[in-house]
């Protein structure tokens, strides 16, 4: 998904396998972007083009006037399925397009009105409230020609037409409030105080530089839980295609009624959307409004629409390169902009002097340098010659790209997709100007015009790939999960796009860190998840976080990936403790003490003398894993009682020799949870739920976001349930720590809330068990 489709990979690999040893040993050498553009660039071959074309054939994203036909009648099989998800998108996909073309194609006066109030409909249905008003203000115009009209026919407009204006103004307005004594320490909805010399960022901390770790954020006094401390909308970010159709172009691969995040989000900001208004030009971009659609184009799309299936097998790094220099050209970002996409195309990319400037450029600008005969200690990188570290190009370029760290062949791959990818930014060029003078947008995208300027763009864009793998944000967000009949939510966290965030960039990694970041559409937020004392770094998680991963597995990814050795305080002390977390542990089956040991495992109890194989029982978990696997099916397919019947085996057989805390001891229990409460025996469901957080507080703590959403779906057990003390008992604890990790507009606060609001407003209620 991020890198090319894997035959574009193997294309590459062979043809490098191929190159004259000299050619290749000219490339391992090179030192920077350009060089490497440089050298790898000239070796693209028409046939490659030809083969990475026939690659790109097989994503269908142009559009077809036999499509809305076939997404209605597959629309039709995912209702009687009660996919209904499914069902709306490939409905959206027929149904508006349907009328617009019949409008277009001139259907009978008698039902334009008709026809205008359905699509009125579809369009409030589906949240589209700006396209609706528009139409129905249209209709309200229409008033004035009443005398085409019957009495009867004139009442049935106008009271469909004030139902439709009174769902707008419903769905506009916003559903309740959040109680002031909840907002008292969250009213940071944006930062309480901008920091001077960091935009997005809060006043309480500081940008700093060390010799062993580069750029770092510093606490400026004490910091508590929950408090924003960057709050930042990405520079770039492309939405990830999800599970994309493998690449053929046989007939029945024609269409596809997969539902993809491409169905689900705006592509430009994120918004989660049943109605996307498709792009005009592709069937593959769909975005959440006419709005965002008309920006998207004239920041962007406009480029990147007759290339989209270029794009989908380039992979998702090579289409954020070439959106963030797309939006480069936007900005005025002072001289290492002009430097890099300016100066470059002027230059003679052959001679020694331009070569030595070029190398310059791609060591970040660092060091020191002399200034009327004296050292001078440069900027910190990123930042403008006022010395403040700005949320823009400037930031970005100055991203460690880790040239000397990237393989040969992972730089080879990467230079000739660019390259590629500049050839048909090329033969596109004369089709996009031609385009741009048509358009009233004052604004349009600019595109190079030069083969020297498409060089500069080719530098740019391969320093940005490389710049991801190290620098790439996966913006996230929590989808529900389980069976669709279950009454109880449950959700996990999907990666939904890929950003850069310059200023979110420079908290670097803890695999204990003190901070959590969370996503709105394309803004990352990052509060404090516990106590920061003045002068600690703040410190974020890249992913091997300690309590998912041992020590030495979480350095090997973090070398592997980014390049250093991790050196935090969860991995000092992981190294020191000879025994291994509660939540991988085995209990002597004879007295229940934990064992002990490497590949034979003893009982810790010294007068026990019981004695295990490593390998029998991780074997006995790998059992019970595909266990529960099976009893998850069995749920999904609702053959309930069967499903419980298979979990309490395994439940049985886990705590004869699991430690109470181990994660398969507390997924037993979760999907027992899960199992009762879709039979709506919600006493059951909440006692081995509770069973359940015993093990997730063990893993992640108390306070941790992995905590909170546990807590909910506990407090939503107990509100079906009617156990109102414990609900709200229960209610208040999941508040408080998903407050921290998230702020006080979280969807899953607001759900709180109305839980609570709803159990507040019942009459009293005898005590005694829930039913």
């Amino acid at each position: 998904m991020d890198l090319p489709v894997d035959e574009w990979k193997s294309y590459i690999l062979q043809k490098w396998s191929l190159l004259p040893k000299s050619i290749r040993d000219t490339i391992c050498s090179a030192e920077t972007s350009s060089d490497i553009f440089l050298h790898s660039s000239s070796l693209l071959q028409p046939e490659d083009e030809v083969f990475l074309k026939e690659l790109s054939r097989g994503y269908l994203v142009g559009k077809d006037p036999d499509a809305p036909l076939f997404y209605r009648e597959e629309g039709n099989k995912k209702f009687q399925e009660k996919d209904y998800v499914g069902a709306t998108v490939l409905y959206t996909k027929a149904c508006l397009k349907d009328i617009s073309r019949a409008q277009m194609h001139g259907s009978p006066e008698r039902l334009q009105l008709k026809m205008m109030l359905r699509k009125a409909e579809c369009l409030v249905t589906l949240g589209r409230l700006q396209e609706a008003s528009q139409i129905i203000r249209d209709l309200e115009s229409n008033f004035t020609d009443r005398q085409t009209l019957a009495a009867s026919q004139f009442q049935i407009l106008q009271s469909t037409l004030c139902r439709l204006k009174s769902k707008v103004q419903e769905k506009e307005t916003p559903t309740g409030t959040l109680p002031a004594a909840l907002t008292t320490d969250f009213e940071d909805m944006n930062l309480r105080e901008e920091n001077e010399r960091i935009s997005c960022a809060s006043s309480s901390i500081t940008l700093c530089t060390d010799p062993s770790k580069g750029r770092s954020l510093i606490a400026t006094r004490d910091i508590l839980p929950g408090e924003l401390l960057v709050k930042e909308d990405a520079f770039v970010s492309v939405l990830n295609p999800g599970e994309m159709p493998p690449l053929r172009a046989s007939l029945e691969s024609k269409w596809d009624t997969r539902v993809t995040n491409g169905d689900l989000y705006c592509h430009r900001c994120l918004k989660h959307t049943l109605a996307p208004v498709p792009c005009d030009g592709c069937s593959y971009a769909k975005y959440c409004s006419q709005e965002c659609m008309q920006q998207a184009w004239g920041l962007y799309h406009r480029v990147e629409c007759p290339l989209g299936g270029l794009l989908l097998t380039l992979g998702v790094f090579c289409h954020v390169a070439l959106r963030a220099t797309l939006l480069a050209r936007r900005e005025d970002v002072g001289k290492v902009t002009r430097t890099l996409c300016d100066e470059i195309s002027n230059w003679d990319i052959r001679s020694p002097e331009s070569k030595n400037l070029v190398r310059t450029l791609g060591h970040d600008l660092g060091g020191e340098r002399e200034k009327n005969g004296e050292t001078v200690e440069p900027p910190i990188p990123g930042c403008d010659s006022n010395g403040k570290y700005e949320s823009n190009y400037n930031a970005v370029l100055h991203l460690l790209p880790h040239t000397q760290n990237h393989g040969p062949e992972h730089k080879f791959l990467c230079a000739l997709s660019v390259a590629a990818l500049c050839r048909q930014l090329e033969a596109a060029t004369l089709q996009t100007r031609t385009t741009s003078l048509k358009s009233s947008q004052p604004e349009a995208v600019v595109v190079p015009a030069t083969s020297q300027e498409l060089f500069s763009w080719g530098v740019a864009m391969l320093r940005h790939m490389l710049q991801l793998q190290c620098n790439a944000q996966a913006i996230t967000t929590l989808q529900q999960t389980g069976s669709k009949e279950s009454i109880v939510t449950d959700s996990r966290q999907v990666r939904l796009a890929t950003g850069i965030f310059p200023v979110v960039s420079l908290l670097n990694h803890s695999c204990s860190p003190n901070t959590s970041v969370s996503f709105v559409g394309t803004a990352a937020s990052a509060r404090a998840s516990r106590r920061i004392g003045k002068g600690q770094e703040v410190l974020h998680c890249y992913g091997p976080h300690e309590s998912r991963m041992g020590v030495a597995e979480r350095q090997q990814k973090l070398k592997a990936q980014y390049f250093f050795d991790c050196s935090c305080s969860a991995c000092q002390e992981g190294t020191r403790r000879a025994a291994g977390p509660r939540w991988e542990a085995f209990r002597c089956p004879r007295c229940g003490e934990l064992m002990q040991g490497g590949d034979v495992l003893s009982c810790g109890s010294a007068s026990c003398t019981e004695s295990a194989s490593r390998d029998h029982l991780v074997s006995r978990v790998q059992d019970l894993q595909q266990q529960v696997g099976k009893a998850q099916k069995l749920l999904r397919n609702g053959k309930r009682e069967r499903a419980i019947q298979l979990l309490l085996g395994c439940q049985h057989d886990a705590e004869s020799f699991l430690s109470a805390e181990h994660s398969l001891v507390g997924e037993i229990q979760d999907v027992l949870a899960q199992a009762y409460a879709e039979l709506e025996d919600w006493q059951k469901s909440a006692t081995h739920l509770q069973k359940s957080l015993r093990g997730v507080e063990a893993r992640h703590g108390p306070s941790s976001v992995e905590m909170g959403h546990e807590l909910f779906k506990l407090a939503q057990i107990f509100f079906n349930g009617f156990a109102v003390p414990e609900a709200l008992n229960t209610i208040q604890k999941a508040e408080k720590v998903l407050l921290v990790h998230y702020g006080p507009w979280n969807d899953e606060i607001q759900q709180l809330q109305e839980m609570k609001s709803c159990l507040l407003d019942l009459p009293p209620a005898p005590e005694g068990p829930f039913v």
